[in-house]
């Protein structure tokens, strides 16, 4: 059954090939050069508006650099203007924005959210395949209101076509991928066909992917190929939708499995438990040097691996003027089943499961007065297990419902004005707990301001405030055991008692609160573009991992509170000289403290480099260049990460009609050996050496 599961992308992948082969003449409008001075719509807000006037930074991928790019989506969104990758090998990685990741990222399915195991731990891969996705957006700051107070970090959002919103062009419309690279030896295939079933309002729609990558290759290492850094994944959907002049409502089925390997992965620390606050290694008394011993020859003889199971079903629709003063009606629901199995060679030695599902309304109601706005409900109920070796959480129900209003007011073409906020009510409830921990029920109240001033049509000063209010995550309250793939031993912010790490660390539990203000000054025409911005963040009571004791690359840590501030700026400057060549200059930074002392862990380092892109007739180019610095700013038990270079290259070549398009992309040219501070695996796996990618796109 597994097997038969297992080929199901790739079969719908070669059906849906064939089906390209015998389309309908491709349409002339079907581009795949992007244009780079264009603001598109964006959709994240639930309202559909002209990007200068949201208040928040907004970063938009298209389809077609998604399938240059290659990789997890953390891998895929790095180097937009704030973000990096929580990288841990090749098969998981969760976005990195202004220096925080999940649970304070927020990953969507086209606006839904993505209910997985990845806000839990790093080595969990995020459940989103952005090879499908139309496009990938990420939006920073107070918008992020609208899908949870907890976002402060930013949203991500993954639009893709699993059930139409529109009827497709001709009747008939679908796209086709295949890429390979030198790295890891990746094989990646994917296709998707839309199709309109007669005249009639019925639109069917059919995708599927499939992935295979060896152990990738890194510079001046003993070997060459850094091991457990393995990946594959098999993803398949179909859906239909009713589509009519004024909306459309549909489902969807979605099934994926991934296989990955976990590199730094060891049973050399599996003994290690905590006395109070000190973490205790081998023996009571001697042959800590024999444990230790023989747990490095344990290692070497076995490979881990995560080897996981979605199933998904979504239903979306979207409605204009359903009703007197609401001039659109937006619903998103999904229903999942996840689970996913950790494997010692051949043993499952624990399985995670997460069973639930999501649900959204969104109301545009018409215009009063100058006002204009969006309000809603959302509401998610799911069930989180750990069962096995590593199972250092009880079983827990999790339940919450937000009700969520922005208003914008536009009082003249000089200013814009934003108005969110938010209600949350949470609670999380173990089941069947040995501990008795207990039952956390709280509510959370966020609110959000924001001025446009547009003193010229086409630049535009932003100032944005916002207090954002975030209750803990299931993990956070009641940890307590060993999780080897992070080498760590977790201790939950309950009292130790009910958790570990001593009676000495107890403290009462508050409220994560985040003040948020941000400037931002954008050119959106013209040759000369530029987005240049600063961000100040003070969170109260903010919630972290704090490392306890340490016994070599083993810790212990213990989920704390405390005062934290977050100064970062990100800047974008483009130019473009001519029709053919334009180039642009970039970076960030941010820098996170303690406000009583001492830095915040994993936080990258600052970045910052060029662009140049030629377009030559059908020929597209972009050189990168940039350079991340060393990151001295660490925590107590984090050790620094060197600076690296990098450099790439991607050249593409559309083909007559504009509807394929083949690619080579050189990442990583000079072959740096590269660490990446925000991972935990930061001074043990090294990001991939130099690779060389190519592939061909077809749309029709």
């Amino acid at each position: 059954m597994t097997s038969t599961r297992t080929t199901l992308a790739a079969h719908i992948a070669l059906a849906l090939f064939a089906s390209g082969v015998i389309a309908p003449q491709a349409r002339a409008d079907a581009a795949l050069r992007p244009s780079a001075a264009t603001l598109d719509a964006v959709h994240v807000t639930g309202m559909i508006e002209d990007a200068s006037k949201i208040a928040s930074p907004v970063s938009v991928i298209r389809a077609e650099k998604i399938q240059q790019a290659g990789g997890n989506l953390g891998e895929v969104l790095d180097g937009l203007p704030g973000v990096r990758v929580d990288s841990f090998g090749a098969g998981a990685g969760r976005p990195v924005i202004r220096g925080q990741t999940a649970p304070r990222v927020k990953v969507l399915s086209d606006s839904s959210s993505v209910l997985d195991a990845s806000d839990i731990s790093p080595d969990h891969a995020v459940t989103v395949d952005p090879l499908m996705g139309e496009r990938i957006e990420v939006l920073r700051g107070p918008a992020t209101l609208l899908y949870g107070g907890g976002a402060i970090g930013g949203v991500v959002n993954v639009l893709d076509n699993k059930i139409p919103s529109r009827l497709p062009d001709n009747g008939l419309e679908g796209r086709l991928l295949v890429r390979g690279n030198t790295v890891a030896n990746e094989r990646v295939g994917a296709a998707s066909v839309t199709g309109q079933i007669g005249g009639s309002n019925l639109v069917l729609h059919a995708e599927g992917s499939y992935k295979d990558a060896d152990d990738y290759r890194a510079p001046d290492l003993a070997e060459s190929r850094v091991d457990a850094t393995f990946s594959r994944s098999s993803n398949g959907s179909v859906g239909a939708s009713w589509v009519t002049d004024n909306g459309y409502v549909g489902l969807s089925y979605s099934y994926r499995e991934d296989k990955y390997g976990l590199p730094g992965h060891s049973h050399e620390y599996e003994g290690c438990h905590p006395h109070g606050s000190a973490l205790h290694c081998g023996s009571h008394e001697h042959g800590a040097e024999d444990d230790h011993d023989h747990a490095h020859e344990h290692d070497h003889e076995h490979v881990a691996a995560i080897d996981l199971t979605s199933k998904r079903i979504d239903l979306r629709g979207e409605y204009s003027d359903p009703f007197p003063g609401i001039s659109r009606i937006r619903f998103r629901a999904n229903h999942t089943d996840y689970q996913h199995d950790e494997i010692d060679g051949e043993e499952v030695t624990t399985t995670f499961a997460n069973k639930g599902y999501d649900s959204r309304i969104e109301l545009e109601h018409v215009p009063l007065g100058p006002w204009t706005g969006v309000f809603g409900i959302q509401h998610a109920d799911t069930t989180f297990s750990a069962q096995g070796i590593e199972a250092f959480l009880p079983t827990v129900d999790t339940r919450t419902t937000g009700l969520f209003l922005v208003e914008h007011v536009e009082l003249n073409e000089h200013w814009h004005f934003e108005l969110g906020a938010r209600h949350e009510w949470l609670q999380h409830q173990p089941q069947a707990d040995v501990r008795n921990r207990p039952t956390f029920d709280d509510t959370a109240t966020s609110y959000s301001g924001a001025a446009i001033w547009s003193f010229r049509p086409d630049v535009s000063l932003t100032f944005a405030l916002s207090r954002s209010q975030r209750l803990p995550h299931a993990q956070e309250l009641y940890a307590r055991g060993i999780h080897m793939a992070t080498n760590t031993y977790e201790c939950g912010l309950l009292r130790s008692a009910l958790t570990c790490g001593g009676a000495a660390n107890d403290a009462g539990l508050d409220k994560e609160t985040s003040r948020n203000a941000e400037l931002t000054l954008r050119k959106t025409e013209g040759p000369l573009t530029f987005s240049v911005g600063a961000f100040a963040n003070n969170v109260d009571n903010y919630i972290y991992a704090r490392t306890l004791d340490q016994y070599e690359a083993f810790r212990l840590i213990k989920y704390t509170q405390a005062d934290v501030e977050f100064r970062g700026v990100e800047a974008e400057v483009g130019y473009q000289f001519t029709d053919a060549f334009s180039a642009s200059l970039f970076g960030d930074r941010t820098r996170a403290r303690f406000a009583d002392g001492g830095n915040v862990p994993r936080i990258p380092a600052a970045r910052f480099g060029g662009r140049a892109n030629l377009v030559v007739g059908q020929f597209d180019g972009e050189l990168e260049l940039y350079r991340v610095n060393r990151q001295t700013h660490i925590d107590d038990f984090e050790m620094e990460t060197p600076s690296y270079d990098m450099v790439n290259l991607t050249i593409a070549y559309t083909l007559p009609h504009h509807n394929s398009q083949v690619f080579l992309r050189g990442s990583n040219l000079m072959d740096e050996q590269v660490w990446n501070h925000a991972s935990f695996l930061a001074n043990t796996v090294p990001q991939p050496g130099r690779n060389v990618s190519v592939g061909f796109s077809y749309r029709f």
